[in-house]
């Protein structure tokens, strides 16, 4: 399949965009190895309004400042010293909208992501979650910033999934975002295996 082109990423509906990468093929080709999984779990993150976005209020700084860029291109962030979480930044300039992708399931090149893991076997554990479908395609801190439409890390087009196919509820580990936590920002997969394992908020 065909790249994803600038025009996906460039819409003004971040919810939109983060529900319409399910079912795309996330690329990445390091050392010439190809490797790549289909995207089952995202979370919308909709910047300066959202008190869960590193962004909330305006915030700009040296970490953040890649997400202001205009959409089509890679925010990973380091989380709790570990984890490398791959964003997709949508929208224009200035509008820091960003697209977490949460789980993948694995595609092309399972021998390398077993090696990159330090894993035997696949099972859901491979690219169920954040960190871990980052480590299994080789993203690191070092693609913040990279194009979209290089030939590093890329998104290739898939049909569109039928809504019948997609869950909708609250996002994972944001709690500090008060109200916001509540949003319908999370989207995956119904009855797909690699969806991972983290449980969002809900109302009592």
């Amino acid at each position: 399949m065909a790249k994803l082109e600038l025009a996906f990423y460039e819409q003004d509906d971040v919810v939109k965009v983060s529900r319409a990468l399910l079912g795309k093929l996330l690329v990445t080709e390091i050392d010439g190895v190809r490797t790549s999984g289909r995207i089952v779990e995202t979370e919308a993150y909709a910047g300066v309004t959202d008190k869960a976005s590193h962004a909330y209020n305006n915030r700009r700084t040296n970490r953040t400042e890649i997400i202001y860029a205009p959409g089509g291109v890679a925010y990973v962030y380091l989380c709790y010293g570990i984890h490398h979480l791959f964003n997709v930044v949508t929208h224009g300039r200035d509008v820091p909208h960003a697209v977490l992708v949460r789980a993948l399931e694995p595609v092309e090149g399972l021998e390398q992501m077993l090696l990159r893991t330090g894993k035997t076997k696949v099972d859901y554990t491979l690219t169920a979650g954040p960190g871990s479908l980052t480590k299994a395609l080789g993203i690191t801190t070092g693609h913040t910033g990279q194009s979209l439409l290089g030939n590093t890390v890329w998104i290739e087009d898939a049909p569109a999934l039928p809504a019948r196919q997609i869950a909708v509820g609250t996002r994972v580990g944001v709690a500090y975002a008060m109200e916001d936590a509540y949003r319908p920002y999370r989207f995956w997969v119904k009855d797909n295996k690699w969806v991972s394992r983290g449980k969002g908020l809900v109302r009592k």
